[in-house]
């Protein structure tokens, strides 16, 4: 776990892939929050597309590439939970809390990724790094 928190923390822009509610696929750019009690938290707002897209169908991928070259391919399903703790680690973050001031803010919403699996590759011929 180490390994994608490090990696996701090197690269704070990812890409995060839903199924949108009409059916057709839907990306955009998201910020991983942090990784507590061995989960990957990120967070959103109950008014955003993007958080009804995931209440619809919670299957989600998530990617980013480094500036050498390295990407990072991660799957799970986003459960949504009412945690303060975890609403307290995104508030850290000065983007998230210019957005919504408090962890209290009704409309902060935190998810983690449950199963969360996937690769981190490069071009260099060498096995991908499964996790």
């Amino acid at each position: 776990m180490s390994k994608v928190v490090e990696f996701l923390q090197a690269n704070p822009v990812q890409y995060l892939a839903t199924v949108g509610r009409d059916g057709k696929a839907k990306c955009r750019p998201f910020m991983f929050s942090g990784e507590m009690d061995g989960k990957l938290w990120f967070c959103t707002n109950n008014t955003k597309d993007v958080y009804k897209d995931m209440q619809s169908n919670p299957e989600i991928e998530i990617s980013v590439s480094s500036p050498e070259y390295a990407w990072i391919r991660l799957h799970g399903k986003a459960v949504f939970e009412n945690n303060m703790a975890a609403k307290e680690m995104c508030i850290q973050n000065p983007i998230v809390k210019s957005q919504y001031g408090e962890a209290t803010n009704p409309i902060l919403e935190v998810f983690y990724l449950e199963n969360a699996h996937g690769s981190i590759a490069d071009f260099s011929g060498n096995p991908p790094y499964q996790f």
